[in-house]
């Protein structure tokens, strides 16, 4: 075999090899969602102290993320809270009550429009900082702390 012919067989083995490992990457990442999902119906009866029945069932939790109490999380998302059930008036008015687009698909996929998006002061932060509560059209409520990259359903009751 010529060294050129060698050249061209790697590189479409290497080629092929990429597209594997991204499709296999692909299937994989969705996989740890059921284990999580397969634990929260007992997360959610815990939390809502019923035994598997719709009524005080925290909106949301079906989604298999933790659920957190809303008196666990920073004092300043209590605040927020209290700013949201009110309807303001909020710190970041350009920034607080618009459409969150979930573009890192960390929520459950929705409708443009669903979630809306609150700025959880951080105290010393110059900006507006990485906390946030976003609410869902259903009443869901989640907490984010780092910028989008992982999310709470929020127990407002507690």
């Amino acid at each position: 075999m010529s060294p050129g012919r060698r050249l061209t067989v790697a590189l479409v083995g290497l080629i092929a090899l990429v597209v594997i490992g991204w499709f296999v990457k692909d299937t994989t990442a969705s996989d740890p969602v059921p284990p999580s999902s397969s634990s929260s119906p007992s997360a959610t009866a815990a939390s809502s102290g019923s035994s598997g029945s719709q009524a005080g069932a925290v909106p949301g939790a079906s989604s298999g993320m933790d659920v957190q109490a809303l008196s666990k999380l920073p004092a300043e998302a209590a605040k927020t809270w209290k700013l949201i059930e009110a309807n303001g008036p909020f710190p970041y008015p350009r920034n607080d009550g618009v459409t969150f687009q979930n573009r890192e698909k960390r929520l459950p996929a929705k409708n443009s429009g669903y979630y809306k998006e609150y700025t959880v002061p951080t105290p010393g932060s110059p900006d507006r900082g990485a906390r946030r509560i976003v609410t869902g059209s259903e009443k869901e409520v989640f907490y984010t702390g780092d910028h989008y990259s992982s999310f709470v359903v929020v127990d407002v009751k507690k």
